[in-house]
């Protein structure tokens, strides 16, 4: 019999090239690379990672390669006690890969290699996964299988939190209607938020009165704005971002961690902005996790 878990996340598992250049070049023109490194990374697999870290019981589905197999990435998630055992397995094919060129000024700009995962469009849902855990969180990934995993999830009665990221572009809006009815929570940037409202032409209540009772905007240095039934505004904690790339992933874990415990969502937006200040702080979006007692001291020596 399976051990019951508290969070499932399904999406992406991918290898992170991150990459530093002092400014993006013009089109048929070329810039410097300063700093270049391969990390573990994916949306899905850096929201379970956290959350692993953090004290809740983590399980992942995504679409891997063959290059996954006995690989250093997949003994991590094991070692870090995340069930991969409805991991989509594409053994012909290769991981998805991530390059993610990061400027001065903190701006990013993704170029994704889909890879295995372009078969969770014709992949049967998890549903032993979904059943055995309370929430099941939908990061990047292809917007059928989510819809599918979410339409699942919610007939079960799971909690059912929402990230279409940087793959919002692959929603059309439809898709997006049909995701959101099914959400408790959809979490985006300021970015993303924006043009949500913009596809749908909604404002945030009419939004939330669609489907997601919980709109959570992370801002960056600006902190954050969770609008639910009051709108509440969240600080971050003031680091000096060595590199951005996972704070978002890790804001979601650290806000799913206390909201699964019942807290307020002020302080599952305190948690998840202590969260993502520890993520920024080093290359990597599972390169510097914290714990719950480093989140908890933190926020204390913030007071």
């Amino acid at each position: 019999m399976r051990e019951k878990r508290d969070l499932l996340a399904i999406g992406h598992t991918a290898l992170d090239y991150i990459i530093q250049v002092n400014e993006f070049p013009q089109s048929n023109s070329s810039t410097t690379i300063n700093n270049m490194k391969t990390f573990h990374g994916g949306a899905a697999a850096n929201v379970a990672m956290v959350a692993s870290s953090l004290g809740l019981k983590s399980s992942l589905v995504s679409a891997v390669g063959g290059d996954f197999l006995h690989s250093k990435y997949q003994q991590h998630l094991k070692d870090c006690d995340i069930d991969i055992q409805d991991m989509i397995m594409v053994e012909e094919d290769k991981t998805p890969t991530a390059f993610v060129l990061t400027d001065n000024n903190h701006d990013q700009i993704f170029y994704f290699y889909w890879g295995a995962a372009t078969r969770f469009k014709t992949s049967p849902v998890p549903e032993d996964g979904i059943k055995n855990v309370r929430a099941v969180h939908l990061a990047t990934g292809d917007p059928s299988f989510n819809w599918k995993c979410g339409k699942f999830a919610r007939k079960k009665g799971k909690t059912i939190s929402f990230d279409p990221g940087q793959d919002l572009h692959m929603y059309s809006t439809q898709d997006l209607m049909d995701v959101l009815k099914v959400t408790d929570i959809l979490f985006g940037n300021h970015h993303e938020i924006q043009r949500i409202l913009e596809n749908l032409k909604m404002n945030v209540e009419e939004l939330r009165s669609h489907g997601p009772s919980i709109v959570v905007e992370t801002k960056g240095k600006e902190g954050s704005v969770i609008y639910a039934d009051e709108t509440i505004n969240v600080d971050a904690l003031a680091r000096e971002p060595v590199d951005p790339t996972g704070a978002g992933d890790s804001y979601r874990a650290g806000f799913l961690k206390s909201y699964l415990e019942g807290e307020s969502l002020e302080y599952c937006g305190k948690v998840a902005s202590a969260v993502s200040s520890f993520v920024v702080e080093a290359e990597g979006c599972q390169t510097n996790i914290p714990n719950i007692k480093m989140v908890y001291d933190r926020m204390r020596k913030e007071k």
